[in-house]
């Protein structure tokens, strides 16, 4: 077969090494992580790339290709229906759980879209219930030899766990978690945060998640019907726009899927995006950016990534 060269030009991986080390040095005493990578020729950067960071809500965009592969095999329908009960209500951003229970009916491809697109905890429990669990969507990253992205808990489980607090309950959902949260004492907070994030499960190295996004990209995960639906999910979710969107250029499309903890005792466990940025021009790279521990504001840790975005168009040429 005859070879082919890339077209698009290299990274500035002189740029991209002193930007990334002077973000790093700004998010102390938080870890940063970062990935780079030009979707046609893959080459790539990456900065504690073999890091494991825990995920929060960017694991919804794992599950919901597990889900669509579960479609793709005919295992799933998305206009079967499901019942949301009190029991499957889940902690932290919901808005199903908001409605509940003026609203309990909803398709499979509602629950897939409210996951994907809008972060909705209650909706991301339920539709991983529904193909098997934690377990079945670690097991289907196996299977893509993306074996550095595990999915190990249910948001209901995990949430709680974050700050040492008892099994969750319908009555937490909303603000009733914070409320919740706010009895445990401080120690058992900062030493229940500190544990969460020394722990493997449910994280993602970066350069697995460039890994991820380069094979969604190519239509090596899912078929091509599915893999459109989830790349339109991904560009149409409004949350953390004032993060790595925030750099980009106008004209610029972003399939993205961010994740956050909240901020506790001035600690921020997790705050991350993820996805695949499309410049005007069509050329494409994929984008992973994560930091755990960080003692930034909310607004200061988004102004760093907007400011990590700013770095990626200039280094891309």
């Amino acid at each position: 077969m005859p070879l082919t060269a890339s077209t698009t030009p290299k990274l500035d991986m002189v740029r991209l090494n002193e930007g990334v080390a002077g973000l790093a040095a700004r998010a102390a005493p938080g870890v940063l992580g970062v990935g780079l990578m030009n979707l046609e020729s893959g080459e790539h950067f990456t900065f504690n790339g073999d890091r494991r960071f825990p995920m929060q809500s960017v694991f919804k965009a794992p599950l919901g290709a597990a889900a669509l592969a579960e479609v793709d095999a005919g295992r799933l329908a998305l206009d079967e229906a499901e019942i949301i009960d009190a029991q499957d209500l889940s902690p932290g951003w919901s808005p199903l759980a908001e409605a509940w229970p003026a609203r309990r009916d909803y398709t499979l491809g509602e629950l897939l879209t409210a996951t994907v697109a809008d972060s909705d905890n209650t909706a991301a429990d339920v539709l991983m219930r529904r193909i098997g669990g934690p377990g079945a969507v670690t097991a289907w990253l196996s299977t893509k030899r993306l074996s550095e992205i595990r999915v190990d808990r249910y948001e209901r489980e995990l949430q709680p766990e974050v700050y040492g607090m008892a099994s969750f309950r319908p009555a937490w959902k909303g603000r009733g978690f914070d409320q919740a949260r706010s009895t445990v004492p401080e120690a058992t907070r900062r030493a229940a945060m500190a544990a969460y994030m020394r722990d493997p499960r449910d994280t993602a190295t970066p350069r697995a998640m460039l890994d991820f996004l380069l094979r969604l990209d190519r239509y090596e995960l899912l078929s091509p019907v599915a893999t459109r639906r989830m790349i339109e999910m991904m560009l149409a979710t409004s949350r953390g726009n004032d993060r790595l969107k925030a750099g980009l250029p106008p004209g610029a499309r972003f399939a993205h899927r961010p994740g956050t903890s909240g901020a506790d005792l001035g600690l921020t466990t997790a705050f991350n995006d993820v996805g695949i940025i499309t410049l005007p021009d069509r050329r494409s790279y994929a984008v992973a950016a994560f930091l755990s521990g960080a003692t930034l504001s909310a607004e200061g840790q988004a102004g760093l990534f907007a400011e990590l975005g700013r770095l990626v168009i200039a280094s891309v040429g």
